[in-house]
């Protein structure tokens, strides 16, 4: 006498439910992922682009002398700045150069106070190029000489500060992430209020500000600051 051995099966009805079930956990936790991933990428070419400024400006002042001599012939602003960008860009990988515009170089779009800490770079008195990798930058000297930087290049609307724009002093012959001299702790003033996040990127390694409110408290109730450097 034959024995059959009773199989164990998912019924179509309950396969159904698992991949809703699935389907509804991965709508709710991909975004996230994106978003991660996104942010990494972005905090990795900030620290690519300050590395590469860096060096550029340690090698033209090899070649230049100190970067304070630079201007001892220029008598206006506009020469200052045109001879700053032209010898930064000298050390740089530069696919256009559009020199004294911004035009066809650095940001496209109406300028609103979303964008504050691009105003500079709209004035008379500026240098502008894009890298190889399509990085705009754009150099002022008024009130002091500082880089702008589009990491979402030319093209792409106007750069947001702390999530596309990004800004660098030149502070005794170095270049220095903006907010580099806030010791507040809260990150309200450390990031939103005094500058473009480009500290916070440098120092941190994160973008958590994008998570948390304007006062810098994160979704879980976390408070950001120079001590709490993360959402965790």
């Amino acid at each position: 006498m034959k024995t059959f051995k009773k199989l164990v099966a998912f019924t179509l009805a309950e396969t159904l439910i698992v991949m809703g079930v699935i389907g509804i956990v991965s709508a709710l936790t991909l975004p996230n992922l994106n978003s991660s991933t996104g942010n990494k990428e972005k905090v990795a070419k900030v620290k690519k682009i300050y590395q590469n400024l860096t060096d550029a400006f340690g090698r033209a002042q090899a070649v230049y002398g100190p970067f304070d001599t630079w201007f001892i012939n220029d008598n206006t602003d506009a020469a200052k700045v045109t001879r700053f960008g032209e010898r930064l860009s000298e050390f740089m990988k530069v696919s256009k150069n559009c020199g004294k515009t911004i035009t066809g170089c650095f940001y496209s779009g109406a300028y609103t106070l979303e964008h504050e800490g691009f105003a500079n770079c709209g004035a008379s008195d500026q240098y502008s190029f894009i890298l190889s990798d399509g990085v705009a930058i754009c150099l002022s000297g008024n009130p002091k000489y500082r880089i702008f930087v589009n990491i979402d290049g030319y093209g792409n609307g106007m750069p947001t500060r702390g999530k596309s724009a990004f800004n660098f002093d030149i502070v005794s012959g170095e270049i220095l992430p903006q907010g580099y001299d806030i010791t507040d702790s809260t990150l309200k003033n450390q990031c939103f209020v005094n500058g473009t996040c480009t500290n916070w990127v440098i120092q941190y390694d994160n973008m958590d500000y994008l998570k948390a409110n304007t006062n810098g408290v994160c979704p879980n109730g976390t408070q950001l600051s120079l001590t709490q450097t993360n959402c965790k």
